[in-house]
């Protein structure tokens, strides 16, 4: 049992990452995991350089400090037969950004709670809802999975009309992602995923009204299982698009970025696990020129 509960915890412990732009790096995203699980999950995310948590404001030469603390809830569920998780986020963001907004310097500090996420992950293809000796048959033999997820963001964060930047986005946010694990030997896991961000209309943007083109991304992750529950991986993210339109006037601002991370889960005492990452906006156009730093703390509760 104590084998059991070391690897149940490890499962979880990538599904989420302190993310302060769209483009998130998720290994594991697919993996599955035995019904009924339920963890909780604390987190802290440090940002510096040529990025800002909200990447459509029209801001010139960026430079921010940004901290993120995060509460999370992740359930494992059965949906049709199928291997299913529901996760609920809820950011706290605080710092500055500094840069130039129409050739003028500008100055942004700020803090409060930021826009709260909902993601359902259904794995679709070889993971059906698994009991405990299912999961851990799957983990000795791993065998493809194909899954498909959808991440709803709501604009419940603190958002002022008369301010440029904001914590909150003032806008629904959408993503749909589909993806696969395919096993390269039974310790080394290749993932792939493509996805598209869709997003509505914020009328209250102080410039005017703001518009944005869907962003669509590629991911990959190679991962290194170690032990039960210890695992380390190399991620990349390509994404492109979310040209944005700001009171009727259409920016020259689509993206074409490539992000570069790592990734490891560290498990203790049964129910714990500390996950540390890294990413670094390796090839930029235009606002993801960054490092990023996350330590995420999570417990097994069930």
């Amino acid at each position: 049992m104590n084998v059991w509960r070391v690897a149940l915890v490890w499962v979880i412990c990538s599904l989420w990452a302190a993310e302060v732009t769209a483009q998130e790096l998720t290994p594991r995203l697919y993996w599955p995991s035995p019904k009924g699980t339920m963890v909780l999950v604390t987190g802290y995310s440090y940002i510096t350089g040529g990025s800002i948590f909200d990447r459509t404001i029209p801001i010139s030469d960026a430079n921010s400090r940004i901290n993120m603390s995060i509460l999370a809830y992740l359930q494992t569920i059965e949906l049709l037969g199928r291997s299913s998780k529901l996760l609920v986020e809820l950011p706290y963001t605080w710092g500055n950004t500094k840069g130039y907004v129409n050739e003028e310097p500008a100055r942004r500090d700020f803090a409060g709670f930021g826009d709260i996420g909902f993601t359902m992950t259904v794995n679709l293809l070889g993971a059906p809802s698994l009991t405990l000796e299912d999961f851990l048959k799957l983990r000795a033999e791993p065998r493809p999975i194909i899954g498909a997820s959808l991440k709803v963001v709501a604009p419940t964060g603190q958002y002022y009309d008369n301010r440029l930047i904001n914590v909150g986005t003032n806008r629904w946010a959408t993503r749909a992602q589909l993806g696969s694990i395919i096993p390269l030997k039974p310790t080394w896991l290749l993932e792939i995923s493509a996805s598209a961000w869709f997003f509505g209309d914020d009328d209250d943007f102080l410039p005017g009204k703001r518009v944005q083109d869907p962003i669509f991304a590629g991911q990959a992750n190679i991962v290194k299982r170690f032990r039960p529950g210890l695992w380390a991986s190399l991620d990349f993210t390509f994404f492109g698009g979310g040209r944005q339109t700001i009171g009727g006037g259409k920016l020259s601002d689509s993206q074409r970025n490539l992000k570069v991370g790592g990734t490891i889960v560290i498990p203790f005492r049964r129910r714990h696990a500390i996950k540390i990452g890294y990413a670094n906006g390796a090839v930029t156009r235009y606002g993801s020129d960054f490092d990023q730093f996350l330590l995420t703390y999570q417990v097994l509760l069930n």
